[in-house]
């Protein structure tokens, strides 16, 4: 790693761990996430369980998307992303620290969250088998699906340069899309909108029964998620590049 990467990672991970609540907010994703898919485990006896203990990943997605907002639209609000800029000119470079650190720790946090979800889950339902290669398939992509998010919300992050927005944009993207698409009438556009919006796509990773039925397979559904967000990226990226700060 040459001596200006090296130096933006280094900057950057100090301004994350340094910044009043990041800890906080990491912590936050495995609370949620385990509550969440704890609360949802306990309800049901029957189904795939996997997918039910994993669910609470639908809440830490949110504090993900908060996470990684912060860290590129914070400067914009304080203004310090004019010292960043003029400690390391190479903008792409300086994009590229910001998604480094935050997919790094969006993927320990996740880890932590899935790992514990699967434990507690096998812990209320004993006949979740966690040594079934789905259920780990499930797990494994769970993370990998934070990890996305946290991308998704930088590129929208580094597009919009205010934090409120991005978060706004990613929940709209998540949330509001995924909603729009289950309450279309016509059960063909609806499977199509499925098969496009970026969580439901995405979380189609967790399931491990009745594939067959699902509106798009676990590994192409992480793929459209993927692409979402590569093009945030990009395009925040062309953006950073274009503008004067």
């Amino acid at each position: 790693m040459n001596a200006p990467r090296a130096d933006a990672l280094r900057m950057e991970w100090t301004k994350f761990r340094t910044a009043p609540g990041s800890l906080w907010l990491s912590s936050a994703v495995v609370v949620v996430t385990v509550a969440g898919g704890a609360a949802t485990i306990a309800s049901v006896t029957t189904g795939d369980l996997a997918e039910y203990s994993l669910t609470g990943v639908q809440l830490g997605q949110a504090v993900v998307a908060v996470i990684a907002a912060l860290v590129v639209g914070g400067e914009y609000r304080t203004g310090m992303i004019r010292t960043t800029l003029a400690a390391v000119p190479r903008r792409i470079t300086v994009l590229g620290a910001k998604t480094v650190i935050v997919a790094g720790v969006v993927a320990a946090s996740g880890a932590v969250s899935v790992a514990a979800s699967v434990l507690v889950g096998r812990a209320i339902r004993p006949a979740l088998v966690l040594s079934d290669a789905a259920v780990l398939r499930a797990a494994c992509g769970s993370v990998l699906y934070l990890v996305l998010i946290s991308l998704l919300a930088v590129g929208v992050a580094a597009i919009t340069r205010d934090t409120a927005a991005a978060i706004g944009v990613v929940l709209g993207l998540l949330y509001v899309f995924t909603i729009v698409a289950q309450m279309v009438p016509d059960p063909d556009v609806r499977a199509d909108l499925k098969q496009i919006a970026p969580m439901s796509a995405g979380l189609a990773i967790q399931a491990t029964q009745d594939l067959a039925h699902q509106p798009i397979a676990p590994w192409h559904g992480l793929g459209v998620l993927a692409a979402w967000a590569a093009g945030a990226l990009l395009t925040g990226g062309t953006l950073l590049k274009l503008r004067d700060s």
